[in-house]
């Protein structure tokens, strides 16, 4: 498949040039699943309901041209090749986050159509959870499981499933508390004195989140 012609704006402008690179459809939700740490084009694919190989593929290669995105292989006994972000591509967090925040108003309630995933709540959460202290948590939903890295200044900031090792705080709540936290209609907080978020654990962190 020979490379994609890349189209621009052609306009001197910071905003033009960053959607020149990240503006293509799908391109930032690849991005967030790529803020999870190394992943595989199977499971990008799996996590992305709705992409085509065809476009997750071009996607892709577009991330790695721009040097957003890198592939490598994995020693054995993975011997699978991953996908990764390379430091300007988890630059990018915080344009995310925003966009989030942004787009929170726009959420309302689930509709019938709509696919989820667990850790797709992880980077509102990861949001609320700013200035609370650093360490891992590990987040219990009916829909799944999934952890987030509090304050963290590299590397992944979230991972599917439960943390490995022992997480630092472990937060069970349900889905609609968490996209309403994620929407800024209750603040962390206030659903952890609600009753609307249990916290487990003795480290500094959960202290924090209990008597926030």
């Amino acid at each position: 498949m020979s490379p994609r012609t890349r189209r621009s704006y052609d306009q001197y402008c910071s905003v033009a040039r960053a959607l020149d690179v990240v503006g293509d459809r799908w391109t930032l939700l690849i991005v967030r699943e790529l803020l999870a740490g190394p992943r595989r084009y199977t499971d990008l694919h799996a996590d992305l309901p709705g992409v085509s190989t065809d476009v997750l593929a071009s996607r892709l290669k577009d991330l790695e041209r721009d040097g957003l995105a890198t592939r490598r292989r994995l020693p054995p006994p993975g011997a699978v090749s991953v996908y990764e972000l390379t430091a300007r591509g988890r630059a990018l967090l915080p344009v995310l986050q925003a966009l989030g925040s942004w787009g929170s108003a726009e959420l309302g309630e689930r509709r019938p159509t709509d696919a989820v995933r667990a850790h797709w709540f992880a980077l509102p959460l990861l949001r609320a959870l700013d200035g609370e202290g650093e360490g891992v948590v590990e987040v219990r939903l009916e829909e799944g499981n999934f952890h987030v890295h509090a304050g963290a200044v590299e590397g992944p900031v979230y991972g599917d499933g439960p943390a490995p090792g022992d997480p630092d705080v472990r937060l069970s709540l349900d889905a609609g508390t968490c996209a309403a936290i994620g929407r800024g209609e209750v603040g962390l907080a206030q659903a952890v004195r609600d009753g609307r978020v249990e916290v487990m654990g003795e480290g500094p962190l959960a202290k924090a989140l209990r008597e926030g």
